[in-house]
């Protein structure tokens, strides 16, 4: 019997992002299992309230693929009793500390330098295709833990939309889901609520200026044409989808097979 999981985002007071991948469709007319793989921003400023509700999910591992520099700006994942915790981080679309830091200075000159005439979307264009190329060890590593024992699972980096966004969709491929589907749901990271708070250095809480934040809309939006260049990029490194889980991430068809049988329905 499908899990039944209440609607999460009222419970979540300091947790951005989260939701079920549940219900998605495959191509083969199956559904993604209810109560087995969420997705969210970080976990370290969880309320109580948000951990109690994190605990009631029955998760057996989360994925964090935020590198040390995100840790050291957010703080570490609110601890979740007999919950495995890994930690896998992946390329930053936003280089890090010393970029987040010119952001939350808002240092115009440089941002305009560096993000304005396109290069923002540019910018995301290239780490997306990055990701791919150059982290099949660590998506390998999840898809084989998924196969094992590791669900339910979430999955989340810090904002909970680009690392995060990606190894849920290499995990979706590997289910089958439907192309359309796997873009929908990364979409779903652009609606207000869900998207991540930068906070100024100088805590005064003044909002950015118009043209700030034209600069960084870039980096904080879920544009299907950033999805779409790591779908592209798996087409022109591996030819297909099947060779990627194959040869690029190893996945052996009964691996893959098993994957899917704890993860559909």
């Amino acid at each position: 019997m499908t899990q039944q999981v209440p609607s999460t985002e009222p419970e979540l007071a300091g947790v951005r992002n989260f939701r079920d991948v549940g219900g998605l469709p495959t191509v083969d007319g199956r559904r993604v299992r209810h109560g087995v793989l969420f997705r969210s921003g970080h976990l370290a400023h969880a309320t109580q309230e948000d951990a109690a509700f994190l605990s009631s999910l029955g998760l057996h591992t989360i994925f964090d693929f935020r590198n040390a520099a995100d840790q050291k700006l957010e703080g570490p994942d609110v601890a979740l009793p007999g919950v495995r915790n890994v930690n896998l981080p992946l390329s930053d679309p936003a280089d890090g500390a010393e970029f987040w830091k010119m952001v939350r200075d808002g240092d115009i000159e440089q941002l305009r330098g560096i993000l304005g005439d396109g290069r923002a979307a540019a910018r995301m264009i290239a780490s997306y295709r990055q990701i791919i190329k150059e982290r099949t060890a660590e998506h390998s590593r999840v898809l084989h833990a998924l196969a094992e024992d590791s669900v339910p699972a979430l999955m989340h980096c810090a904002a909970g939309k680009d690392r995060a966004g990606l190894s849920i969709a290499v995990t979706l491929l590997a289910l089958g889901v439907e192309r359309e589907a796997i873009i929908a749901d990364y979409l779903e990271s652009n609606a207000k609520h869900r998207r991540y708070k930068v906070h100024r250095s100088n805590g005064s809480g003044d909002a950015y200026s118009p043209e700030v934040m034209e600069l960084l809309s870039p980096l904080f939006d879920a544009r299907a044409e950033y999805l779409t260049a790591a779908f592209e990029t798996i087409e022109q490194t591996w030819g297909d989808v099947d060779t990627y889980l194959e040869q690029g991430l190893g996945l052996a068809p009964a691996t893959r097979e098993r994957l899917r049988e704890r993860l559909l329905d």
